[in-house]
């Protein structure tokens, strides 16, 4: 029997490059005041800017709320744990 995988959506939302919010995530990988990274619905996510802060983590809804200075949104179809030469990941933690 093969496993059907029904994706929610995801939604973005940004206030003025500051508050925010992201629907259709699966996990918060790791998040600094730099850098946030998220296991999405639609692959992995990196939000990057100053100050950034994870205020509010409903899994259950599958939600995070950010504040700060939002610089940037990048997705990339990489998993967690997977590293490619001068792919996503090697870029990100070097």
């Amino acid at each position: 029997m093969e496993e059907v995988r029904t994706t929610k959506g995801q939604r973005i939302t940004l206030m003025n490059r500051g508050a925010g919010t992201v629907t259709g995530v699966n996990a918060v990988i790791s998040f600094d005041p730099n850098e946030v990274l998220l296991e999405t619905e639609q692959g992995m996510l990196l939000i990057k800017g100053k100050e950034l802060n994870v205020t509010k983590l409903a899994m259950d809804k599958g939600e995070v709320e950010v504040d700060g200075r939002v610089d940037s949104f990048t997705y990339s179809d990489m998993k967690p744990g997977l590293k490619g030469e001068n792919g996503f990941f090697d870029r990100l933690f070097k």
